[in-house]
């Protein structure tokens, strides 16, 4: 691989991810927003709305700093990778036009009604400006997920006569066989990150001793929905998005689980180290045949592994078998967290178990950790592909940018965002010492002020 195209790389990488850190938490926040507000609009009790109030100024914060590395990314579509855009903008553009124009902008319209209106509309627009608001966040993600998706298994395209790719079906692209599970994969993972990060600012609250009627209602409505969604991203959502995997990239399948040979009874390695010049997995423990169980649905069937597959078309196995393993420990210990939580909550114990709460509040990065991961195992796994057997990586980039360039510009960028990310963890931490306002204060007047 050229040194242009590992600098490229890197580039969309330290741009993507760390842009990435902010759209679970918009998606997750957004819907537990939604469901505070309803509790509000059904009980009228105002704790439920000033806890709303509170998660609305985290979510705001969020946002923009989600706007703001997000439009860098979509730019460098045609600074570094104008093969790629080229090749295949008259397809993949249509997500980024449907995400700017219908997602982006029916979200970022209702959210100035739910931060700065609340006083000037009645309750149930209050409400629905909410609901509208996460709708917006979930539609955004899936037309960004279509993208994602074609590139994993194009569909609903035909060469031109210039050899671009051109959209025949715009039916066929949104309902990309690839893309349901993995936009339900992506959404419900985010579910789980708001969640966990609502539940750890709860159980920091009440160890703090302090605004504990916001800190309650945060812990108990974020242990439960991670409850719930941390099982829903192991079944249905994980394994109906392994199948597509399994189905249409046999290679990421042996990569992720670090299968280097052909067998018929393939195991599950539950822990191991993948070495790559032996072609083989050192120090494994093994589930015999659950592998081929979990995959095909029988403990018999054949998995094809990676010695039988050429090198050269071999993602970095390393990095994906690693990323995929944290990820699903992560899943592991989310359903374990949240599901004792729910346990004590049942009874009553919940605010006693100072323990409990300490590990809430101490496992707030693990969403965020868990959820980059997945999108390492995601975009890793299907190398050397840019878009799965149409175009290669190394295929897709500005031939006239050199590396210099490129690596100028990432270390701009890096700087820029250590900035931009010490102003939100600032904010951000600012925002969660203030706790939530007075019931008479709205977030938008407390802004004006």
């Amino acid at each position: 691989m050229s040194a242009l195209v590992i600098a490229d790389r890197i580039h969309f990488a330290v741009l993507i991810m760390f842009h990435y850190i902010f759209p679970p938490v918009t998606m997750g926040l957004g819907f537990l927003i939604a469901v505070l507000k309803t509790l509000y609009l059904r009980t009228k009790d105002e704790k439920y709305n000033t806890s709303a109030r509170f998660w609305i100024h985290i979510f705001a914060l969020n946002f923009g700093a989600g706007v703001a590395t997000g439009i860098p990314m979509e730019f460098q579509f045609g600074t570094n990778w104008s093969k790629f855009s080229t090749f295949s903008g008259g397809v993949i553009g249509q997500g980024l036009m449907l995400e700017g124009v219908i997602a982006f902008f029916l979200e970022s319209a209702f959210l100035g009604i739910l931060v700065f209106g609340e006083k000037k509309v009645s309750p149930f627009m209050h409400w629905l400006s909410s609901v509208l608001v996460a709708v917006g966040s979930m539609i955004s993600a899936y037309f960004i997920t279509t993208v994602d998706a074609f590139m994993q298994h194009p569909v609903g395209y035909r060469f031109g006569s210039d050899g671009n790719l051109e959209l025949t079906s715009l039916s066929a692209w949104l309902t990309n066989p690839f893309e349901l599970w993995e936009f339900l994969h992506t959404l419900n993972g985010a579910l789980v990150h708001g969640a966990l990060i609502m539940s750890a600012v709860g159980a920091y609250y009440i160890l703090a001793r302090k605004h504990e009627e916001c800190g309650r209602i945060s812990l108990k409505v974020g242990l439960i929905a991670a409850l719930i969604f941390s099982v829903t991203q192991v079944f249905p959502t994980g394994s109906k998005n392994g199948e597509a995997v399994v189905k249409y990239q046999p290679t990421t399948l042996a990569a992720m689980e670090g299968q280097f040979v052909t067998q018929d009874g393939a195991p599950l390695a539950i822990i191991g180290m993948p070495d790559t010049a032996k072609g083989n997995l050192l120090d494994p423990i093994l589930v015999p045949d659950l592998l081929s169980y979990l995959a095909y649905g029988s403990p018999h069937s054949m998995v094809k592994g990676l010695n039988d597959i050429p090198r050269s078309l071999w993602p970095n196995v390393e990095l994906t078998y690693y990323a995929y393993h944290i990820m699903i420990t992560l899943g592991g210990v989310f359903i374990g967290l949240s599901g004792l939580g729910v346990l004590l909550l049942w009874r009553g114990w919940l605010e006693k178990a100072r323990w409990y709460l300490w590990c809430v509040f101490l496992c707030a990065p693990f969403p965020y950790i868990a959820n980059e991961a997945g999108w390492v195992v995601t975009c890793e796994g299907r190398q050397p592909w840019l878009i799965y057997g149409l175009l290669k990586t190394s295929e897709g980039i500005s031939p006239n940018v050199s590396t210099g360039e490129v690596i100028f510009t990432l270390i701009g960028f890096t700087g820029l965002y250590i900035l931009l990310g010490l102003i939100f963890v600032i904010l951000t931490l600012r925002t969660i010492g203030h706790g939530p306002e007075d019931e008479s204060t709205t977030p938008g007047q407390e802004a004006a002020h």
